[in-house]
């Protein structure tokens, strides 16, 4: 079994490894900070933030940490953003590979992906730092954050699947994701606390997969005071909904793009 899986996506796997490799080389070339500001660009957003929200407006977050706690919102909002904007153009970009040779082409979307999951990876080494300089206490909840990782990522990359597809025949869906995006950073308690969110408002809004996340993230990693999905919705049935819309939107993606994937190189 092992061996028909390796030989089925041996070629997918070094075309994936060179395409993530030709990614972050090119997406810094010529920068003087080179890859750094995969850790600056976040950071710098954080000190906005943080001097804006915490520092003049006074929020309180009602948690302990709240600058960390600020900080992973941050990170993990960048990386949705990441994977999906850069996934919007990534087939069409790659428009002169695909009439040229012929190969799987989840692998291109797959490849921007992984980018941004290596950058996700950076930036949680600088979470971890500055969980350490203000003395965050650990627990066994740590063990969720992977899983929860991975939900953020499933969620990005079907996304990413299916903009990439949609992208082809409609040019301007980069200008439509870009105004969803903005709607969604504000629909996200990412930089606002709950507690100023009518409690009606804040049971639909952690419906929505990304605030789930992030809000699980927050609790599992920074503090158990951290609201969640469950504390406003006691019904265990109510939990299992952002799963499942994530389920939903990565089966049709993949669907979506699947069915379409064979016409790309004779429409870009």
């Amino acid at each position: 079994m092992f061996q028909k899986l390796h030989a089925r996506y041996h070629y997918s796997i070094i075309l994936l490894q060179q395409l993530v490799k030709t990614d972050f080389k090119l997406r810094y070339q010529g920068s003087v900070l080179g890859y750094l500001w995969s850790l600056l660009r976040p950071l710098a957003i954080f000190v906005i933030m943080y001097v804006v929200f915490l520092k003049f407006l006074k929020f309180d977050y009602g948690v302990p940490h709240s600058e960390v706690y600020l900080l992973l919102g941050i990170v993990l909002w960048n990386f949705f953003t990441e994977v999906t904007s850069n996934g919007v153009s990534a087939i069409v970009g790659k428009g002169d590979l695909l009439r040229k040779i012929n190969f799987p082409k989840y692998v291109i979307v797959l490849a921007v992906s992984c980018s941004a999951l290596i950058n996700l990876a950076l930036n949680f080494v600088v979470i971890a730092i500055f969980m350490a300089f203000s003395k965050v206490p650990l627990s066994w909840h740590i063990i969720w954050a992977l899983p929860l990782i991975v939900e953020l990522f499933v969620l990005a990359l079907a996304l990413a699947f299916f903009l990439s597809a949609i992208f082809v025949k409609l040019r301007d869906m980069s200008y439509i994701w870009e105004v969803i995006l903005q709607g969604l950073f504000y629909a996200v308690p990412i930089f606002y606390p709950l507690t100023q969110v009518p409690v009606s408002v804040t049971k639909l809004m952690l419906l929505n997969p990304i605030a789930q996340i992030i809000q699980d993230l927050r609790h599992v990693l920074i503090t158990p005071l951290s609201p969640t999905l469950g504390t406003y919705w006691h019904t265990p049935y109510i939990l299992w909904i952002p799963l499942l819309i994530v389920l939903l939107i990565a089966g049709f993606s993949v669907y979506y793009f699947k069915k379409n994937s064979k016409s790309f190189a004779e429409e870009i």
